[in-house]
C-alpha cells in the first residue's frame, strides 16, 4: 500500500472549499444545471447529449468506487456542455430488492432477541452467526476484486450484527433503531447522497431524481407498464428452471441478493452413473441398487474410463433418489444441490441411508456407461479432488486428463501407496490410458504427452498439471476427432450434446447443475441451484438476441474489450428470473404475489427520467404536487404508451390535458435516445446486456430509441490496494471531498485511470492537486496585478509563436481525448502538459517578459479545458479574467493553427539547452572517493564562455547508414532488428572504415525512432535551420547555463577541433565551455532590513552596464521593470567601501552607474567604465551599491 504523507496544514484545501462553496451556490441560485427541451424540434442527434449512471443502491452512503464510475459521467457532460450541447444528467436511487428489507428485519430480530438498545453475547458466539451477520451490510454492492475476504466482511469490519454494522456508520441507538422499518432507509440515504454529490459538483438536474420500488406510485406506475408489454409480446415466461437459489430465503437469490459470489452462474455437468457391482462393509445393508454418481463436463470422454476416483479423507453419504429406488452416492453438499433439481421424492429434503468415508468405499467394482475398459472398474485414490466441488466422485480418462494419468501413475509406481488404501495390484496395474481422440500435435494419448512434456513427476505437482490440463483440454475439445464409438471420426465439440443425450435417454447419466462458485446469500445461507417455477425473462431467444447484436453493433463502447465482453455475455446469456417473494420493489402486474426483482426493473428507466421532473417535481417519492398537475393513478398503461410510442394515438377517456402529455412527448423525443451509459465493468454481464435487451423489446422498430454508447471502467482502488473498511483503507464521497475538497478529488478520480483494469485513487496525488490547483489561482491573481506592465503590441517573437503553436496543439488533443473519454489523458493534455508549456515560455521569456494578450489567452484557455474536470477552480478563474456570466454559458476553444516546425524548434531548443547543462553539470561536479558525487564549490572557478558548434550536414558514411535504414524501414513499415540491420550494413563498401562505429550510431538513431520520432529520425536534413534557433535564443541560453557569452559556430569552421567535426551531427550540437578573463565585483543593498544585504559575482570583458544590471536582478530574483533598480559606484573606488556607510544618506560619495561599456583590469582586479558620451575610462572599483526605487 502507498505510504500515506502527513499534511503540514489544512490552508490550501480549506482555501478551495471555500471557493468551492460559492462557486455551488452561484449555480444553484442561477439553476446552471436544469435542462428543459427547447420547444422546437430537434436537428438531430448530435445538438443533444443525454447520459445516466446506474442509479445506487440505498442502502449506505456513496463511497469513493461509486464516485470513479459517475465522474466518468460527470466529465462528459461538461466536456458537450462546452461544445454547444444541449445536455441532461438526471440521477436517482435504487431501493429494490433484498438489502434494505434484510438489514431491516435482521434489526428488528435483534431489538425481540437483545432489547433495547441491545445487549449482544460476547465474542465466543457462535461463528456460523457471525458470518450470517456479516453477510449483511449496508454499504452498495459490487466489488469483484479477489481478496481473501469477502466484500461483506471487508465492510462490516468487525461487526457481528447488524446493530453494529449501524454503529460503524457513526449512527447512535437512538436512529438506529428506527432503521428496522424499510421505508425509513428510504429517507434516510437518498437526501445524504444528494448532499454528498452536490458536494463535488455534480451536473445533475435534480429536478428528475427520484426512487423506486412501490414507495413510488409514478416510477411503480412506469415499470407495471414496462412489464405488461414485455408479456404481452412473449419476452416474460413461466416455469420450472435451473436458478441460483437460497433455500433459506426460498426464492431466487439474482445478483443483488447476494454477500458472495456476486455474478456467479450456475455450472451444467453430466452426472455419469457408475453401478456397484458388488456390496462391501457397509454397502450390504443396502438392497437397492447403488451407483456413484460423476460430474464430468466432457461426457464424450467416457469411452476412456479405466476406473473411479474417491478422496479417501471425504465423507459421503448413500441416499435415496426417486430414481427407480436407486441410491446414490455423493457427498453431502451435492445430495443437497441435487435435493432442489428433482432427485427426491421432497424438495430439498435428501434421506440418507448411510454415512461412509472415502476409505471404506476403496477398491468396490464398479460398471460404468461407454467405457471400453474391461469391466469391472474399481474405486481408487485420488488426493486432489475437493469436496466443494461437484459430487466427489470422479471418473478417471487417463488417455485426455494429465490429472487422471498422474494419480494412476502414482499408484502404479508406488506399491505402498496402494497398501496404504487395501487397493489390490489387479484394481490399478493392468489401467493403461485407451486412445480415444486424436489431438493434433499431441498424439491419441495427450494427457500422456503433456505429462512427459511439462516433466510431471507426480500428482501433487500442482502448477505444472494445471498447464498441461488447460492444453489437452482446450486443443481436445476444440481440435479432438473421436477415434471411437458411433461417432467415430466427428470432431469432438460437435459431438458433445450427443453423447450426452444418449447417455441421459439410456438412463446412464442425468443433467446436474451447481453454482460455479460458492454464493452465499444476503441472509448468509449457501446457495443451490434449483428447479424453480418462477417468472423468467427469455433472453437468449433467437429473433430476440439477434436486436440485441444489432443495438450492440451499432453502440459505441469505447474499449474494444468492452464489445468481446458484451458478445460473450450475449452468447451465453439465458432465461434469467425476474420475480421474487421477498424484498421491495414493484408486484407483478398480472400476479402480485412476485415482486419484479432489483436488476429487472431497472433496464429503461432512462426514458422514465426523460419526463419525471414533470410528474415529481424533484421529490423521491412523488409526495409533492405535480408541477402539471398529473396524478401518480391517472398514468395508465395507454398514457406511457402515448409518452414513449410516438405513433400512439391520444388515448380515450384519459384525465390528463393532451397539451400537458405533449410536453411529456416532447421531453422524451427530445433527450432520447440515451448517447451514453457510464458503469463499472461487473454490470456488462448482467445490467448493461438487460439493457439492450429490453430496449429491443420496448422499441423493436424504432432504432432511434437505442443507446448509442456505453462506457465502463474497472474497480478503484485506494492508495494501491483494494478498498476496505476491516483494512481502514475506506474513503466514503463524503470523506473525500472534507479531505481533498471537490476539484482535489476529481482530478485525483481524473488522474486514477482510463482503462477497464482496476484504477487507482492515490491520496499523495489529490494533496499534489490541491497544490496545483492552489498555485494556478495564486500565479493568475499574480498576473492579473503585473498585467500593466506586460509586453504587448502585435509583434511576435519566436516564443510567443511557438507558445500559441502549443496552446492550439494542446488544445486540439485535450479535444480528443474528452471525445474519447479518456480523461486521465484529457488531465495530461489540457492541464498538465500545458502548465508545462507555459512554464517554458515563462522561462523563456526571461527579461523580455511575457506577452499580455498570449498569456491572459492561455488563462481563459485553460480555465476551458480544465472545467469538466475541476469546474469549481475553473469558475472562479473565469470570474477573476472579469467575466460576468458563468463559464458554462461559454464554449470550447477554438483551435488556431498548429505550427508544427516552431513546435519542433522549440523541441529542439529545450532539448539542447538540457544536454548543455548536464555537460555544465559534469564539468563542475567533484568526484569523491568511490566515484561518489560531491556538491559544487561555490567559490571554484566555473566557466563563463561557450561555443556551441553546430553541423550542416551528416559525415558521409552516417549518410550511408541513415538511407539504409530508411530504405529497410520503409520496406517492413518498421525497423528490423539489429542483427539485419548489421548484416546489410557490412556489404557497404564506404562503411569499412566505420564498422567499429556504424552499430553504436544505428542504435542511437534506433531509439530515436522508436521513442515516437519515427521516420522522421531518419532524415539526413533537418526541417529547419539548428543554427537560427539557436542564435535567436542566446539570451535564454546564456541565462539558463549562466553565463556571459555564448558562439554559435559551424563545425566546418577553421578553429574547430577535429574530434568535434567528426561527431558533432545535425540536430545534436556539442558545446564546448571556457572560463574567459573575469574580475569579482559585490553588490551591498544598503536599505534598513533588507533581505538580502551582499550578492557577487563576475565581471567579464566587454560586459556594458546593462548585462551587470540583468546579472544583478537575476542573482536578486528581480522581475519588475529594469529601470527601477538602480546601480551606485562610489566616487572614491579605492577609500569610498571602507567608510562607514551612512544609511540615512546611502547616496554621500556616489555616484549613479551611467550606461556604457566595462573594461577590466585582471592584474589589479579591478573595473573602469567608459560611458556612452565619449568620454576617457572612469575607474569604478569592484564594490557597488544598488536600490530599488
Amino acid at each position: 500500500m502507498t505510504a500515506k504523507i502527513e499534511r503540514r496544514g489544512t490552508f490550501k484545501v480549506e482555501y478551495l472549499q471555500e471557493i468551492e462553496q460559492e462557486v455551488q451556490q452561484r449555480w444553484e441560485k442561477e439553476r446552471l444545471h436544469e435542462s428543459d427541451a427547447p420547444m422546437t424540434p430537434k436537428n438531430s442527434q448530435d445538438e443533444k447529449f443525454f447520459v445516466t449512471f446506474p442509479f445506487p443502491y440505498m442502502n449506505g452512503r456513496l463511497h469513493l468506487g461509486h464516485t470513479f464510475s459517475l465522474s466518468k459521467a460527470e466529465f462528459a457532460v461538461r466536456f458537450n456542455r462546452l461544445k454547444g450541447k444541449h445536455v441532461l444528467w438526471p440521477f436517482g436511487f435504487h431501493c429494490t430488492g433484498m438489502p434494505i428489507k434484510a438489514c431491516a428485519d435482521k434489526l428488528r430480530r435483534e431489538l425481540q432477541d437483545f432489547g433495547y438498545p441491545p445487549k449482544f453475547p460476547d465474542a465466543s458466539i457462535d461463528s456460523s452467526s457471525s458470518d450470517e451477520m456479516k453477510s449483511i451490510q449496508v454499504e452498495a454492492p459490487k466489488d469483484k476484486s479477489k481478496g481473501k475476504k469477502s466484500k461483506a466482511v471487508a465492510k462490516a469490519g468487525a461487526a457481528k450484527y447488524q446493530w453494529q454494522i449501524m454503529q460503524s456508520l457513526g449512527l447512535k441507538d437512538e436512529e438506529i433503531k428506527k432503521f428496522a422499518e424499510t421505508d425509513y432507509w428510504l429517507d434516510y440515504f437518498p437526501p445524504l447522497a444528494v448532499q454528498d454529490l452536490k458536494k463535488i459538483g455534480v451536473h445533475v438536474d435534480w429536478r428528475r431524481t427520484f426512487l423506486t420500488t412501490d414507495a413510488n406510485p409514478y416510477f411503480d406506475s412506469f415499470v407495471r407498464w414496462q412489464f405488461m408489454h414485455l408479456k404481452n409480446r412473449g419476452k416474460i415466461m413461466y416455469g420450472k428452471r435451473y436458478t441460483i437459489f437460497s433455500p433459506k430465503d426460498g426464492q431466487p437469490c439474482m445478483d443483488h441478493d447476494r454477500s458472495t459470489g456476486e455474478g456467479v452462474g450456475s455450472q451444467d455437468y453430466t452426472l455419469i452413473k457408475m453401478k456397484v457391482l458388488d456390496k462391501n462393509g457397509k454397502l450390504k445393508s443396502l438392497q437397492q441398487p447403488i451407483y456413484l454418481v460423476a460430474a464430468t463436463m466432457r461426457p464424450e470422454t467416457m469411452y476412456g474410463q479405466t476406473n473411479c476416483w474417491l478422496h479417501p479423507d471425504i465423507t459421503y453419504v448413500a441416499w435415496q433418489t426417486n430414481r427407480d429406488n436407486e441410491v446414490w452416492i455423493s457427498t453431502r453438499r451435492a445430495a443437497r444441490n441435487m435435493s432442489y433439481q428433482g432427485f427426491t421424492d421432497e424438495e430439498g429434503k435428501v434421506t440418507e441411508l448411510l454415512i461412509l468415508t472415502g476409505l471404506e468405499l476403496m477398491g468396490i467394482s464398479l460398471s460404468s456407461p461407454l467405457t471400453l475398459h474391461p469391466s469391472p472398474i474399481y474405486t481408487l485414490p485420488m488426493l486432489s479432488i475437493k469436496e466443494d466441488k461437484g459430487t466427489g466422485v470422479v471418473t478417471s480418462v487417463p488417455s485426455d486428463s494429465p490429472d487422471d494419468y498422474a494419480a494412476l501413475v502414482d499408484l502404479q509406481r508406488k506399491d505402498a501407496f496402494r497398501k496404504k488404501y487395501n487397493i489390490e495390484d489387479k484394481m490399478v496395474l493392468p489401467c493403461n490410458p485407451i486412445p480415444i481422440i486424436e489431438v493434433p500435435s499431441l498424439g491419441s494419448i495427450c494427457a500422456k504427452h503433456a505429462y512427459d512434456l511439462f516433466k510431471i513427476q507426480s500428482q501433487n505437482d500442482k502448477e505444472k498439471l494445471a498447464e498441461a490440463k488447460q492444453l489437452c483440454y482446450l486443443k481436445g475439445f476444440y481440435d479432438g476427432v473421436l477415434l471411437v464409438g458411433e461417432y467415430k471420426g466427428q470432431k469432438v465439440q460437435d459431438v458433445k450434446k450427443q453423447v450426452q443425450k444418449k447417455l441421459i435417454d439410456n438412463k446412464e447419466a442425468e443433467l446436474y447443475y451447481e453454482p460455479e462458485k460458492p454464493i452465499i446469500s444476503r441472509s448468509g445461507d449457501q446457495c443451490v441451484v434449483a428447479l424453480c417455477n418462477q417468472w423468467y425473462l427469455n433472453y437468449g431467444e433467437n429473433e430476440w438476441q439477434a436486436q440485441a447484436k444489432r443495438i450492440l453493433k451499432e453502440m459505441d463502447t469505447y474499449h474494444a474489450e468492452v464489445r468481446n465482453n458484451f458478445e460473450h455475455c450475449l452468447g451465453w446469456l439465458h432465461e434469467y428470473a425476474c420475480s421474487r417473494t421477498y424484498g421491495l420493489g414493484t408486484k407483478l402486474p398480472w400476479d402480485e404475489q412476485w415482486l419484479i426483482e432489483s436488476l429487472s426493473d431497472s433496464t429503461i428507466y432512462m426514458a422514465f427520467y426523460t419526463v419525471v421532473h414533470m410528474l415529481q417535481g424533484g421529490s423521491f417519492r412523488g409526495e409533492k404536487p405535480s408541477p402539471l398537475g398529473i396524478k401518480a393513478a391517472d398514468m395508465c398503461p395507454e398514457v406511457w404508451d402515448y409518452l414513449f410510442f410516438k405513433d400512439t394515438p391520444y388515448p380515450d377517456n384519459c384525465k390528463i390535458e393532451q397539451k400537458n402529455l405533449d410536453k411529456l412527448r416532447h421531453e422524451f423525443e427530445y433527450w432520447y435516445p440515451m448517447d451514453l451509459r457510464v458503469s463499472g465493468k461487473d454490470l456488462i454481464q448482467n445490467h448493461l446486456t438487460f439493457m439492450l435487451y429490453n430496449h429491443a423489446a420496448m422499441w423493436p422498430n424504432d432504432d432511434t430509441k437505442w443507446p448509442k454508447g456505453v462506457r465502463v471502467n474497472g474497480h478503484l482502488l485506494l492508495n494501491s490496494a483494494k478498498m476496505s473498511k476491516s483494512d481502514g483503507n475506506f474513503l466514503t464521497l463524503y470523506e473525500a471531498v472534507n479531505k481533498f475538497s471537490a476539484d482535489g478529488t476529481r482530478l485525483c478520480l481524473a488522474d486514477a485511470g482510463d482503462s477497464i483494469e482496476d484504477a487507482n485513487f492515490v491520496e499523495s496525488t489529490a494533496d499534489a492537486g490541491i497544490l496545483r490547483l492552489y498555485n494556478f489561482i495564486e500565479w493568475v491573481k499574480e498576473m492579473l496585478a503585473v498585467r500593466p506592465a506586460m509586453r504587448r503590441g502585435t509583434h511576435r517573437n519566436f516564443n510567443d509563436n511557438v507558445f500559441i503553436s502549443e496552446m492550439n496543439l494542446k488544445t486540439q488533443q485535450t479535444d480528443d481525448n474528452y471525445k474519447k473519454m479518456l480523461f486521465k489523458e484529457a488531465l495530461r493534455t489540457g492541464f498538465y502538459e500545458l502548465q508545462l508549456a507555459r512554464d517554458k515560455y515563462r522561462e523563456l521569456c526571461g527579461m523580455q517578459g511575457m506577452h499580455e494578450e498570449i498569456i491572459f489567452e492561455f488563462i481563459r484557455r485553460q480555465a476551458l479545458l480544465m472545467s469538466p474536470i475541476c469546474p469549481h477552480v475553473a469558475e472562479h478563474v473565469w470570474s477573476l479574467l472579469g467575466n460576468q456570466e458563468s463559464i458554462w454559458h461559454a464554449s470550447w476553444p477554438d483551435v488556431g493553427e498548429v505550427n508544427e516546425l516552431d513546435i519542433l524548434r522549440s523541441e529542439y531548443l529545450m532539448e539542447a539547452a538540457h544536454v548543455f547543462r548536464l555537460n555544465l553539470k559534469n564539468i563542475l561536479q567533484v568526484k569523491g572517493k568511490g566515484g561518489k558525487e560531491k556538491p559544487v564549490d561555490p567559490l571554484s572557478l566555473k566557466p563563463n564562455r561557450a561555443v556551441v558548434w553546430v553541423a550542416k550536414s551528416y559525415p558521409p558514411w552516417q549518410c550511408c547508414v541513415l538511407d539504409t535504414m530508411r530504405e529497410l524501414y520503409s520496406t517492413h513499415q518498421a525497423l528490423p532488428d539489429n542483427k539485419v540491420l548489421a548484416a546489410t550494413l557490412q556489404k557497404k563498401a564506404e562503411l569499412t572504415k566505420f564498422m567499429k562505429r556504424v552499430m553504436p550510431f544505428v542504435q542511437t538513431v534506433r531509439e530515436k525512432v522508436e521513442n515516437g520520432k519515427g521516420l522522421s529520425a531518419l532524415a539526413v536534413n533537418l526541417d529547419f535551420d539548428e543554427r537560427q534557433v539557436l542564435v535567436d535564443n542566446l539570451e535564454y541560453l546564456k541565462s539558463t547555463l549562466d553565463l556571459d557569452a555564448v558562439e554559435i559556430k559551424y563545425t566546418d569552421d577553421l578553429d574547430a577541433p577535429e574530434k568535434t567535426r567528426e561527431e558533432v551531427r545535425p540536430g545534436a550540437p556539442f558545446i564546448s565551455f571556457s572560463i574567459a578573463p573575469h574580475v569579482p565585483v559585490a553588490f551591498v543593498n544598503p536599505i534598513e532590513r533588507s533581505g538580502l544585504f551582499q550578492v557577487n559575482t563576475m565581471v567579464v570583458e566587454g560586459e556594458t552596464v546593462k548585462s551587470l544590471k540583468e546579472k544583478l536582478a537575476k542573482l536578486i530574483g528581480f522581475k519588475a521593470d529594469l529601470d527601477t533598480l538602480k546601480i551606485w559606484r562610489y566616487v572614491d573606488p579605492v577609500m569610498g567601501p571602507r567608510q562607514i556607510p551612512e544609511f540615512r544618506d546611502y547616496k554621500k560619495g556616489k555616484a549613479l552607474l551611467n550606461d556604457g561599456t566595462l573594461l577590466l583590469d585582471i592584474n589589479q582586479k579591478c573595473v573602469s567604465l567608459v560611458e556612452e558620451n565619449g568620454k576617457p575610462a572612469t575607474p569604478i572599483g569592484c564594490q557597488f551599491v544598488y536600490v530599488v526605487e
